[in-house]
C-alpha cells in the first residue's frame, strides 16, 4: 500500500517521518476487518480501508513512546521483565527477544496460575532443574529402565511447560504481551498481581485493560518483529543508562568524609 493513499488525512506527515513510514512498511497500521471493531479502540483509529480497520499510525508511535519510555525506567532499576507471545506469528520472535535480553519468556501456552499461583510455579520449575542435574551426574543409572523413561518424560514435560520460564524466580516487575486476545489469562493475571502491562492492542482488543497499550497489528509477524525490535532495544538502553550513570557525590566521597549516621 503506497503511503500517501494509506496514510491520507492522519494527523502527521508521514512521508517525512522515518519512523511512521518503518510502521508502515512493516504492516503496524492494518487491523481487523470492521465488524470486528471493539469500541475501545475507536480514538486510535484513521478510517476503514476495503472494510479493514485502519490504525493512525500518529497516535501508535505516541503510545509506542510511552511504553518504551516505561521498559527504560524498568531496564534501568534492573527490574524483571517477562515476555509473553504463544500465537505462530510471535512465539519464536518472542523466545530470540526474551534470550537476547536474558528474560524469562512464555511462548507455548501459558499456564494458569504463572502469577497468581507462583509458589507453585517456582517448585515445578525447581523440580525439573533437579531432574536435569540428576540426570548429567549420572544418577539416572541408579534406576529400574522404567523408572528412568518416566523421569525423562517428565523432563520433556516440564521443558515444554516451563523452560522459558528459567529466569523467573520472583513476581516479575513488567509484563510484554503481543495478543492480548489470545493470551488473555496472561493478561487477567497480571491485573489480577497488578503488575504493569505492555501490550500491542489491535483493533478487536480493549485497549483499555492494559497499562501501556501498544495500537498496533498483532496478526503479521513483521510487525510483531519490528514492535519487538524497538522495545529489545529500550531495555537495553535502559541497562546501558544504569552502567554509565554518574555515581553520586555522596556515595563517591571516601568513608572519612561522609557525615556520621547520628551527627
Amino acid at each position: 500500500m503506497a503511503i500517501i493513499a494509506a496514510t491520507e488525512g492522519m494527523n502527521t506527515p508521514l512521508s517525512i517521518d522515518p519512523e511512521i513510514e518503518a510502521m508502515l512498511d512493516a504492516g503496524v497500521h492494518l487491523g481487523h476487518v470492521r465488524s470486528k471493531r471493539h469500541s475501545g479502540m475507536t480514538p486510535y483509529l484513521w478510517g476503514v480501508r476495503n472494510n479493514v480497520e485502519i490504525i493512525d499510525l500518529a497516535k501508535t508511535k505516541e503510545k509506542l513512546h510511552e511504553a518504551l519510555a516505561f521498559l527504560r525506567q524498568v531496564a534501568a532499576e534492573k527490574k524483571l521483565i517477562l515476555f509473553v507471545g504463544t500465537r505462530p506469528s510471535a512465539k519464536d520472535l518472542i523466545q530470540r527477544t526474551a534470550e537476547a535480553l536474558g528474560c524469562p519468556y512464555v511462548n507455548r501456552r501459558w499456564i494458569g496460575g504463572t502469577l497468581t499461583n507462583f509458589k507453585v510455579i517456582l517448585k515445578r520449575i525447581e523440580t525439573l532443574e533437579a531432574l536435569e542435574q540428576e540426570k548429567a551426574s549420572g544418577d539416572f543409572e541408579k534406576y529400574p529402565k522404567k523408572e528412568r523413561m518416566r523421569k525423562e518424560t517428565d523432563i520433556i514435560r516440564l521443558r515444554e511447560n516451563f523452560d522459558g520460564l528459567r529466569r523467573l524466580r520472583k513476581i516479575p516487575d513488567a509484563i510484554v504481551v503481543m495478543d492480548i486476545s489470545h493470551d488473555a489469562v496472561a493478561l487477567r493475571e497480571a491485573r489480577r498481581v497488578k503488575v504493569p502491562v505492555i501490550a500491542l492492542t489491535d483493533t478487536n482488543t480493549d485497549p483499555r485493560l492494559v497499562d501501556y497499550p501498544i495500537p498496533a497489528n498483532d496478526d503479521a509477524q513483521p510487525a510483531v518483529a519490528y514492535l519487538l525490535g524497538r522495545m529489545k532495544s529500550a531495555v537495553l538502553e535502559g541497562r546501558e543508562a544504569a552502567e554509565t550513570a554518574p555515581v553520586t557525590a555522596a556515595s563517591s566521597a571516601p568513608d572519612n568524609e561522609k557525615a556520621p549516621a547520628n551527627a
